[in-house]
């Protein structure tokens, strides 16, 4: 069973590593955010297991996401989204590190649905074709 969920693993990489090459600037951010709320989702799962390095695993992968999305914020460009992203997104690891300190399933599930609220307009916006 190993080789096949090793196999199955090795898939999953190839296919995310196509993924991306081929993504545009505005589907990597999308996976950005689809990347942050899978290790919250699984963060929630498993402090309600409570597996204590599983939670800090995703929690720390959830973070470095969410961190990450905001070194991509365009502040020349965004002007007041921008900055109102910025303050978001430190809300939400600030969150987080609560959530993995207290073993707070609530504060994981209050950073999953503001992450989806801005990935939710991040889709909805129109993208110039290049």
């Amino acid at each position: 069973m190993s080789v096949n969920l090793s196999a199955l693993k090795q898939y999953q990489n190839v296919d995310v590593r196509a993924s991306v090459e081929t993504a545009s600037p505005h589907e990597l951010i999308t996976m950005l955010f689809d990347g942050a709320l899978t290790a919250m989702a699984k963060a929630k799962g498993a402090i309600e297991r409570d597996d204590i390095n599983e939670r800090t695993t995703h929690l720390n992968k959830a973070n470095d996401i969410v961190l990450g999305l905001k070194d991509f914020l365009d502040h020349e460009k965004g002007e007041d989204i921008a900055a109102n992203l910025d303050l978001l997104y430190d809300y939400v690891v600030r969150a987080l590190l609560q959530a993995n300190r207290d073993n707070d399933a609530e504060k994981v599930q209050e950073a999953m649905d503001l992450i989806l609220q801005v990935k939710s307009g991040w889709v909805q916006m129109e993208v110039p074709e290049s």
